[in-house]
């Protein structure tokens, strides 16, 4: 998930051994593990230079992240690079890819005792590890919206003039959410549905930044986020005043999730960083930085402000082998729904 705020904002003695020609041996402090990620995970205000911080001290190595727009972006990265691919870690996909991602042949399993991890549904894999979730939400403007939509039909057909900031599911994640969300509640009927939802969107957005960017700026009174978003304002702001809708046919999850590169040129530390996503060091960046909620155990409670927070009742999740076989039909459906092709 997007960090908020960046929305707003040689020895003599080296020397001589090479004069003579000599080479120095290898130690794990010249290794570079090499994570490719998104963006506003590594920026300075993300669980990046914490991560990388915490990490360093136990391996004696150095962590490049390297970041990309979005999820989706980070996916199609990897498919142009393939097997040339620096990367040994990939940090930012989410359930809805890791289909796709498998058939790439650049991934293999993990090898980390997932034991610890826990996510609505219980969902699990040999190749790639969840280290985040959250649940998609409209964030409304309390301030703007006496009564936010109360289901995703309050929302498809209620009044045009509120506007909505939605994600491309083309390049984001919480784009493509979205358009599983529908997909979800409205099955064949979603075409229509996304018919009549256009009349509420203001823009459509290639990642969450630039969306809840507009959100923030008062250019619209919703946009589609998380309901972990409140927290933010909440805790760092120390304002009631940006809330997450609650629908009641339920939220689709999105969960995070880290996989190996087969040609990984640091193997070793690259299970070595995955095992370390399930501790304390990884997992207590990831509620104030990530916004969004761990999988494992951290050191200390959450804060109090995750107590407000929607809870859903219902949690909408596709399988993974359904999203790759369906999701460029389901996108093309959508781009003719929106006018958008």
């Amino acid at each position: 998930m997007p960090s908020y705020l960046s929305v707003f904002l040689r020895s003599g003695l080296a020397a001589a051994i090479l004069s003579t020609g000599l080479a120095l041996p290898a130690t794990a402090a010249d290794k570079t593990l090499t994570v490719y990620t998104y963006e506003s995970f590594v920026s300075e205000w993300g669980p990046g230079p914490k991560v990388k911080e915490a990490f360093e001290k136990t391996c004696a190595c150095t962590v490049n992240f390297v970041g990309v727009a979005d999820g989706v972006a980070l996916l199609t990265r990897l498919k142009l690079e393939g097997e040339t691919s620096k990367a040994d870690v990939v940090l930012g996909l989410d359930t809805n890819l890791v289909e796709e991602a498998k058939q790439t042949g650049l991934f293999e399993p993990h090898g980390v005792d997932a034991a610890a991890v826990k996510v609505p549904g219980g969902f699990s894999d040999e190749v790639f590890l969840p280290y985040d979730y959250g649940h998609f939400a409209v964030i409304y403007d309390t301030e703007t919206i006496n009564a936010p939509p109360t289901s995703l039909k309050d929302l498809v057909e209620g009044d045009p003039s509120q506007k909505i900031v939605i994600q491309d599911p083309r390049t984001s994640t919480p784009g493509l959410g979205l358009l599983l969300w529908v997909k979800s509640v409205y099955g064949d009927k979603a075409p229509e549905a996304w018919a009549k939802l256009k009349d509420r969107v203001l823009t459509v957005t290639p990642g969450w930044s630039e969306a809840y960017g507009l959100f923030t700026k008062g250019e619209a009174p919703m946009v589609l986020s998380y309901t972990t978003s409140p927290a933010y304002h909440m805790v760092a702001e120390e304002t009631d005043r940006y809330q997450a809708a609650e629908f009641s046919e339920g939220h689709y999850i999105q969960i995070e999730v880290a996989g190996l590169l087969k040609n990984a040129p640091e193997k070793e530390l690259a299970r070595q960083f995955l095992a370390f996503m399930l501790q304390p060091g990884f997992q207590d960046t990831i509620p104030t930085n990530n916004w969004m909620m761990p999988v494992a155990a951290t050191s200390e409670p959450l804060p109090e402000a995750f107590g407000k927070l929607v809870q859903p009742k219902t949690t909408f999740l596709m399988e993974p082998a359904d999203v790759a076989a369906n999701r460029q039909a389901w996108i093309d459906e959508w781009l003719q729904a929106m006018t958008l092709k």
